[in-house]
């Protein structure tokens, strides 16, 4: 692969008094085709971080490439959680708050990130795009109108048998690149850079044991957003169901007046979904309702249920609608018992980042300096910022140029990922800028 074309960064001068960069070892765009292929799929219900041990592949190559561009403080922790730490090159480093990058290394769940055969389509020129390995995948352009502006782009895809990992390798090879960057250019001014990859965002439990104090950043950045000059400091608030149907199972041949069958109870559950309020329907600010994996036995059949609502009134709603199906469905099958749970995910970050507005106004202005259309936008998901910011790190979101996250029509292009990059090495820039 050829190094970042020096014109891509074009805009990126003004930051640097029209000083020609060096460009980095491996581009953006190498590097991120590296990463894909390496399956770091997390499990649900696990007991342990990370879920899957698969996920050490990633995370010890990651810590050798960041000793290797020589970060400090390299250390990979039994959790599989990389951190680092990249020194300031200014007169005075105290001026200027120490800034964390934080990346997920795991993918999905739903869909096999195992064998993952990236392609890069280059020199988009519009049209579906037909993944070759399953022609029944399609990235069309009626349901991607993103594809629209990315007519001379390269589209990377997979090759409709896995998804591609964009989340959040994407978010991984713009930081690396970020250190790389860094390294090759030290006339390009910046204060101390914390640096973290995370395992098992994708399942929820990785950022348990993330050390925030160890990590020592006053303000982060997670870099696992979707189009090209989104930046979100605005997430659901989360909670997820667990609806568990008890019945009694015998033999069916002499089963009559004992067996108890929980799965016409289940059915007549997931029958009172109203069809409005499923992630199928909804869109912008409206929440959902959304029955997502389950288990059916005779015997104990279970649903697990997710519910978002940007405001907490509304995921109160929501959860009292629950337990109204719960309490209707038994009574019409008054002997299966019928339990729920309900546990909170995360909340919607912006109840603590509305008080450090400055964070997504840099990002915001970095995105610019980027040329790109720089706005702000509510994440229809969560991102492990969402946590940290409730553990004390103000965390917003970046955005990586990915899209169709956890499906077999995941996309990225190569300049998606090199204005991430791009608008990281612009937002340390301005952190020095602003502090004076």
């Amino acid at each position: 692969m050829k190094f970042f074309a020096l014109a891509s960064f074009g805009i990126l001068f003004a930051l640097t008094a029209h000083a020609e960069l060096n460009p980095p070892h491996e581009s953006v765009l190498a590097r991120f085709l590296r990463y894909v292929q390496i399956d770091t799929q997390s499990k649900e219900d696990q007991p342990t971080v990370p879920s899957t041990k698969k996920q050490f592949d990633l995370a010890k190559l990651l810590v050798t490439e960041l000793k290797t561009l020589g970060a400090q403080d390299v250390r990979l922790s039994e959790h599989a959680i990389v951190y680092a730490r990249i020194p300031g090159n200014l007169p005075d480093n105290s001026a200027v708050p120490v800034i964390g990058f934080i990346a997920h290394m795991d993918t999905s769940p739903e869909v096999s990130g195992a064998n993952v055969h990236p392609i890069v389509h280059k020199n988009y020129q519009g049209g579906d795009l037909v993944l070759p390995n399953d022609p029944t995948q399609i990235i069309s352009v009626a349901k991607n109108p993103l594809l629209k502006e990315m007519i001379g782009d390269d589209i990377i895809t997979a090759d409709g048998t896995t998804l591609l990992g964009s989340d959040d390798k994407a978010g991984c090879a713009a930081i690396l690149t970020l250190v790389d960057l860094l390294q090759r250019n030290p006339q390009i001014r910046h204060g101390p850079l914390a640096i973290a990859f995370t395992p098992d965002e994708e399942v929820g439990g990785g950022i348990d044991k993330f050390d925030v104090k160890e990590f020592g950043a006053q303000y982060a950045y997670t870099v696992d957003g979707e189009a090209p000059g989104e930046i979100s400091n605005e997430t659901w608030n989360a909670r997820s169901a667990t609806v568990t149907f008890h019945g009694k199972n015998t033999h069916p041949g002499t089963a009559k007046g004992i067996m108890i069958n929980s799965l016409p109870a289940v059915a007549d559950f997931i029958a009172r979904f109203p069809a409005d309020m499923l992630p199928e329907t909804t869109a912008n600010r409206v929440g959902f309702v959304h029955p997502y994996t389950g288990t059916l036995e005779v015997e104990e059949s279970n649903l697990k249920i997710l519910l978002r609502d940007f405001e907490t009134s509304g995921l109160d709603a929501k959860e009292a609608l629950l337990r109204d199906m719960v309490k209707a469905t038994q009574e019409k099958f008054p002997a299966v018992k019928i339990s729920l749970t309900v546990k909170e995910s995360y909340k919607n970050m912006k109840e603590v980042l509305k008080n450090h507005p400055h964070l997504t106004d840099y990002a915001l202005e970095a995105a610019r300096r980027a040329g790109l259309n720089a706005r702000l936008h509510a994440i229809r998901g969560g991102t492990d910022g969402s946590r940290l910011t409730f553990a004390g790190l103000p965390c917003p979101d970046i955005f990586t140029g990915g899209q169709n996250f956890h499906g077999k029509l995941e996309f990225n292009s190569r300049r998606g990922l090199e204005k991430t990059t791009e608008t990281l090495l612009h937002l340390v820039q301005i952190f020095v800028e602003k502090s004076k």
